[in-house]
Order: C-alpha cells, then structure tokens, then sequence
C-alpha cells in the first residue's frame, strides 16, 4: 500500500511501462527514497515486476539502478533477486554496477561469477564493473583472469572496457601491465589517461606521472582532462613539494571551473600546504563551493603538520556540525595534532571517540598515541599501552617509543624498544640511527658505537640526508657537506657570514646529537654543512627579501640546525619555512611555530 506522502494518488500514476520507467528514473535522478520506495510498492501490490512481459521487464533495471543512486546496494540486490527469471545481460549488469559503485568488491565479483555460472555473456557494461571490483582487492591473479576474459570477448578494444582494465591494474600496482595496455588500446578517454596518471602517482613515478599529464593536455579532445586527473598531478606535486608547477596547474583549474571540484580542492589543501603555506590552504579552504570529507581530512592535517592545533580541534567541530562523519584518516588528523603539541589528555579523549563513530583503531592510531606519549616524557605509559595493543606493534609504534627515549634520554627503554622491533626482522635502518641516537643524547658513546656495528654488520645503510629548495624556476638539492653545486663557494662564504652574525649574536653550537666521542670542533664540524643549512644559504642568495625561504627535508632536522635556524632568523629578516619528515618548523625572529617541541 501507498504511504499517505505520496504526491499523487495510484489512480494517476503512469500506467504504461515507459511512463513508470521515465518517472522511476526521475525519481532515481533525485535520490528521492520515500517516493522512489511508494513506488516500488505499488509495482509489487499490482503485479508488474513479475509480469513476464518483456515490455515490463526494464522496470526491475530501473529499480536496480535507483537503490544504488540512493546508497542501498543491498536493495538493489533484493530487487535483482525478485526479478522474473532468466533475468536479461542488462539486469546483471545494473546490479554490478550497483554493487561496484558502493564500494563492494566481493559482491560484486560473487554475482560476476553467478553472471558467467548463468550463461550470461559478459559485455561492455559488466566487466567494467568486474574490474573495478578486482582493483578494489589489489589481486595480481584477478587482473589477469578479468582481463583474460576480455580478451576473449568482442569488447576488448571497447574504449570503456579497456579504460576499466588500465584502471584495475593500475589500482593493483601493476603499473607496468597499466602501461603495456595503455599504450595498445586503439582509442583512449579521459577515463584511460586519468587511470594511468593515477597509476604513475600512487606508484612514485612522479615524473612520468607530470609527463603523462602534459600529453594528456594536448592530446584529449575538448573538454579535455577532467577533475579527477587534476587531481592527481596535483597530489604529485604535493609529493614533490613542485609549488610552481602546482600553483600553475591551480591556475588551469580556475580557468576550466575544475576549481570548484570538492576532489580538485582537497588536493590544492594539501598542495599548498605540503609547500609550507598553510594561509593559502586555509583560504583556499575557506573558499570552496562545495567540500567533501576528503577535503575536511585535508585541512585537519594541514592545521596538524603546521602545529595549530586549536584550528585543528575547531575544524573538526565544523565538519560535525557540517553533517560529515569522521573516519579513520580524521582521527589520526587529530592524534597527530595532539601529538606535536604534547596534548597527551586531548589524545586520549579522541582515541576513546573512534569507537563511539564504530571506528577501529589500526596501526598508525597506535604509533600516534604511542607519540604522543613517549615525547611527553610518559615512557612508562606508552611502554604499557603499546604492550596492552590489541594487535602487533608495528614498526612505527616501537619507533615512535625509541624516538621518545632519545628525546627523554632513556637509553634502557629504548634499547628494549630496539630489541622487539629487531625480533620482528625488520631491517629499518631509522631504528638503529634512533638507537644509536638515544645512547648518543645519554652520553653513552660505547654503546652508540655498538649499535652502529650491529647496522652494518646486518648490511643496513643509513637513510641518506637530503633538502631541497625551489627557487628559480629550478629544484636544487644537497647533502651534508655537498660540494656538487655550481654556486657551491657562494653558498659556503653566505653560510659563514651569517654563522659569525649569529655567533657575535650568541649562538652557540648544540653538538649532543652527534654520535662520535671526539671533540668539540670536531663535533661543529659535523653539524655546521647539515644538508638544510646549505639549501637555506642558497636560499638566502635566491630567493626575494620579503619572502620566505621553503627548504623540505626528508629526514628530522636536528636540534642543532633547528636552534642555528632560529638564530639566523634573529639576525637576518627573513622568514625560513622547513618541513621536515614529521611537521613543518616556521622560524621568524628567533622563534619556531613548533615551540621547541618536535
């Protein structure tokens, strides 16, 4: 029976079966639930789903459909299975799509098995579906069995199915299958060129990724790339920290409307504020037509790695307020707020809340919390609680615990931490540099020297130092005591003058990270070419007085370069951003946005 809320009365319903059709696809159209669901009802009470009538039989595709644009796969999968059999090709196909579109992979690849055990040839609309699925699980031996498939229909050259197929293998990380299809389909669409730009992205080959774009624009007829391609080559040059590259592509975006895409604007958030521009983020943020969760993660993590973390716990206020549930990429937003601001109370307190919003806490909840209190100083209590962890301790949360000791200069605790990570097999080589680091800052300079032993004779080698800079047009990087610069005496005769301002100033080195037991200006020696130094000095040659000076750094900047960095502010007018592997350090007259805690 009809619920009373429905506009019409039964009596003027369409009774032909393409007037039903075309009002339940208005209706699917506009997600309208109630009305779509009154409707189902009367089809069901008059007997027209299960009229054999081949003129009724779309009304049961329709309604497929219709579930899947409301968010109810379920339900188009009960729809499916009151349909009169044998159910047609475009049944199947409606409920994969159905499933697929939800984010069910199993699903959807069970009823893709029910399609082939039915005898229903697979077609140009099912295996897109099969493919998305498969990329969903990341299985080598499925990609090659769906696209083996393919190729034994007369689909394989179909543009749409051999988009699918580029996207699934790229999904799948097998960028070079990705690749090889790519390069053999006969025709592409924004949908191919997008599936192997995000291929190239997700893998790491950024340049190929940036060359792929290029092509991309040149070759696409109008209208061309679209947002999602957008936004991936700019999550590459987030990556790469390429914000001239980036705030270019930006300025296409705006050009071509893209801007207002809620995808592309998440990924200029990040842009902006990977390259240390946490204002133009902030706006840019403020000034998106239409924000998803993407976007909201994107600005909590941007307030987090920049250390205003009141902004963060604001926003996150917001987004509830906005009607977006949080998940697990919010939380950690948060965790990480809290611990590069030492707020170990308000870290508990959203621990606690995941399980509230039925959100279970993975491995890098963990290795948060477990940060969160080993740089407090709480290394008892994060000993307990990652002992008390429901799952294996992972790799980071026995690192985040030695970074904490080496901080704290627990060397026992830390040694203990070391030993469990070693019983797993790991051959990280930042765990012996933690280690040998925490003996270092306890003055145990025997035992620093063993745990450096250990990492060579295990064959472990040290992650290599490196910052870089963009300035001129070009990305200039350095290694500690890099000579290999064409403006190398340049940079090395800046770097001293500003040293003899900031010693006359007061600076004096901190030299209690360095691991060798030798002496005072041997130490200095060793920490004065730090690899950031150098790209700031080239920096301070470069880059336009008014404007801050951007240097990223792959490893954590060491208390020396960051106290010698807060001096150079101090003595000189310029503002010096610096991101290192764990959050951004904004140093302007003498002062570090981190407030010495990092």
């Amino acid at each position: 029976m009809l619920l009373p809320c429905l506009s019409r009365p039964p009596a003027s319903l369409p009774t032909s079966p393409a007037g039903i059709a075309d009002l339940l696809l208005s209706l699917s159209a506009a997600r309208s639930l109630p009305k779509g669901q009154q409707l189902h009802a009367h089809l069901i009470k008059s007997g027209l789903l299960s009229s054999p009538s081949a003129a009724l039989r779309p009304l049961s595709n329709h309604l497929i459909t219709f579930y899947a644009r409301c968010g109810l796969p379920l339900h188009s999968r009960a729809a499916f299975d009151d349909s009169p059999s044998p159910r047609p090709p475009a049944a199947w196909s409606s409920l994969l799509a159905a499933l697929a579109q939800n984010g069910l992979p199993l699903p959807t690849l069970s009823a893709f098995r029910s399609l082939l055990l039915a005898g229903v040839a697979p077609s140009d609309r099912s295996l897109p579906s099969a493919a998305k699925a498969a990329a969903a699980i990341s299985s080598t031996s499925l990609s090659s069995s769906i696209h083996a498939l393919a190729l034994k229909t007369p689909f394989a050259d179909d543009v749409f199915v051999a988009s699918s197929l580029v996207d699934m293998y790229a999904k799948s990380s097998q960028i070079a299958d990705a690749r090889r299809l790519f390069d053999l389909m006969p025709n592409r669409n924004v949908v191919s060129w997008s599936a192997m730009i995000y291929g190239y992205a997700e893998s790491g080959f950024d340049t190929e990724a940036l060359r792929l774009f290029k092509t991309a624009l040149a070759e696409l007829e109008p209208p061309g790339v679209n947002d999602f391609t957008y936004s991936c080559v700019i999550r590459v040059c987030s990556t790469t920290t390429l914000l001239e590259l980036g705030s270019s592509i930006h300025g296409h975006c705006f050009k071509t409307s893209f801007d207002s895409s809620p995808f592309v604007g998440s990924s200029l958030v990040s842009l902006y504020s990977k390259c240390g521009i946490a204002e133009h983020a902030y706006k840019l943020f403020d000034e998106m037509p239409q924000r998803n969760l993407g976007a909201w993660n994107a600005i909590l993590i941007a307030s987090a790695q920049h250390g205003h973390t009141r902004a963060a716990f604001a926003r996150f206020s917001e987004m509830k307020s906005a009607g977006f549930a949080p998940n697990f990429i919010t939380f950690l937003c948060l965790l990480t707020a809290c611990s590069h601001a030492g707020l170990v109370d308000d870290g508990k307190r959203y621990f606690a809340l995941m399980a509230e919003h039925g959100i279970e806490a993975g491995p890098q909840h963990y290795a948060a919390v477990a940060d969160l209190l080993s740089r407090a100083g709480r290394i008892r209590e994060a000993v307990s609680f990652i002992e008390a962890m429901p799952i294996a301790p992972t790799e980071s949360v026995w690192g985040a615990l030695i970074t904490g000791c080496r901080i704290h200069k627990d060397a026992d605790t830390a040694a203990y931490a070391a030993g469990k990570l070693f019983e797993t097999g790991s051959l990280s080589s930042g765990a012996h540099v933690l280690l040998s680091n925490a003996y270092s800052a306890a003055g145990r300079y025997a035992e620093a020297a063993r745990a450096r032993k250990a990492m060579r004779d295990r064959g472990v080698r040290k992650e290599t130092g490196l910052s870089w800079l963009e300035a001129a047009g070009k990305v200039h990087t350095f290694v500690s005591s890099d000579r290999s610069h064409p403006r190398t005496d340049e940079i090395y005769a800046k770097l001293e003058e500003v040293e003899r301002r900031m010693e006359e100033a007061g600076y004096v080195a901190d030299t209690r990270e360095v691991l060798q037991d030798v002496g005072g200006e041997e130490k200095r020696a060793a920490i004065r070419y730090h690899s950031e130094r150098l790209a700031i000095a080239l920096g301070l040659l470069l880059v336009a007085e008014g404007q801050p000076i951007r240097v990223m750094k792959n490893l954590r900047v060491c208390a020396d370069c960051h106290t010698a960095i807060k001096w150079l502010t101090k003595c000189t007018p310029r503002v010096v951003v610096l991101r290192d592997n764990h959050r951004f350090h904004s140093f302007h007259q003498g002062d570090c946005s981190c407030g010495d805690y990092w």
